[in-house]
C-alpha cells in the first residue's frame, strides 16, 4: 500500500483538478506521466485520491502529528548538525507547538490511548524543549500549546 509518508511524491496533488471530470483512472497498473509542462495530469490526482483512500484515518492523524512534531523540533533548535542554532526559530516553534496541541487534542478521543499517549508524550517533550530554549520563561499555563494541555512542568 502507497501512502503519503511512504511515498512523497504521492502527496503532491491530492484534490482534484478543476477539470478532472471524475472519471475512474486506468487499471493497466501503470502512473500516469505528468504532462509535457511538468504538471500532474489528471490520471495522477484520480490515482493520488486513490491511494489516500486506503490510508486509515488513524494513520494519517499519526504521520500529520509526526510531521508537526518534526517541524517543530526543528525550530526548538533540536536539529542535528551544525546549523542546527540557525533554524531555531521559537515563534515559529511556539505557532507548531500550539496547532500540534489542538489537533492531539481533538484527535485523542477518536485515536484511542495507544496512539494518543505517544503524542501526548512527544508534545509534553517539544513543550519542555521550547521552555528550555526560551530565554524569556513564559508563565505557567501560558506556553504553547498549553491551553490545550494544561500547564507543563
Amino acid at each position: 500500500m502507497s501512502t503519503p509518508a511512504s511515498n512523497p511524491d504521492s502527496a503532491r496533488n491530492v484534490f482534484p483538478s478543476p477539470t478532472d471530470n471524475g472519471d475512474s483512472a486506468s487499471t493497466d497498473g501503470e502512473s500516469a506521466q505528468p504532462s509535457a509542462a511538468g504538471q500532474p495530469t489528471d490520471d495522477d490526482g484520480r490515482r493520488v485520491r486513490r491511494d489516500i483512500a486506503e490510508v486509515s484515518a488513524v494513520e494519517l492523524i499519526m504521520t500529520s502529528a509526526l510531521h508537526l512534531m518534526s517541524a517543530a523540533a526543528v525550530k526548538c533548535g533540536l536539529a542535528e548538525g551544525d546549523d542546527a542554532e540557525e533554524l531555531k526559530d521559537l515563534d515559529e516553534a511556539r505557532k507548531i507547538i500550539t496547532a500540534l496541541a489542538g489537533f492531539v487534542t481533538a484527535a485523542a478521543p477518536e485515536i484511542g490511548g495507544q496512539h494518543a499517549g505517544p503524542l501526548r508524550d512527544g508534545l509534553r517533550s517539544l513543550q519542555l524543549a521550547f521552555r528550555e530554549a526560551s530565554v524569556i520563561q513564559d508563565a505557567p499555563g501560558k506556553g504553547p500549546g498549553e491551553k490545550f494541555t494544561g500547564a507543563v512542568n
